[in-house]
């Protein structure tokens, strides 16, 4: 089984940054996509970013292209999003989650682990 723990939410003024991690354990996820996904209040969770098992493919949604980064640490099996430019219009509980193996999806039921989730809170 695996458990996945996000960390690093918070609250942030318009225009800052924030890094978000993810951290894994029960199994190595070196050969598993892992992605972000993030769900405000009244909204449907939707897709942010993804990232295959060696990192070498990436996949962002059109609302964070060129702000939001993507990366991962297969040795400390570890997710991060950076996140910079932020917009209130960020302000969601971000969610953490990993395939079994690859490649890449943006869809939330292709994701067979998830984290609890961590707040982020950007204000104007």
């Amino acid at each position: 089984q695996v458990q996945l723990v996000e960390s690093g939410g918070g609250l942030v003024q318009a225009g800052g940054s924030r890094r978000l991690s993810c951290a894994a354990s029960g199994r190595t996820l070196s050969n598993s996509a892992m992605g972000w996904f993030r769900q405000a209040p009244e909204n449907e969770r939707e897709f942010v970013a993804a990232i295959s098992g060696r990192g070498d493919n990436t996949n962002y949604a059109d609302s964070v292209q060129g702000r939001f980064t993507v990366s991962r640490d297969n040795a400390k099996n570890t997710l991060y999003l950076q996140m910079n430019s932020l917009k209130p219009e960020d302000t969601a509980v971000y969610y953490c989650a990993a395939r079994s193996h690859d490649p890449v999806y943006r869809i939330s039921i292709a994701y067979d682990y998830w984290g609890q989730g961590t707040q982020v809170t950007v204000s104007s």
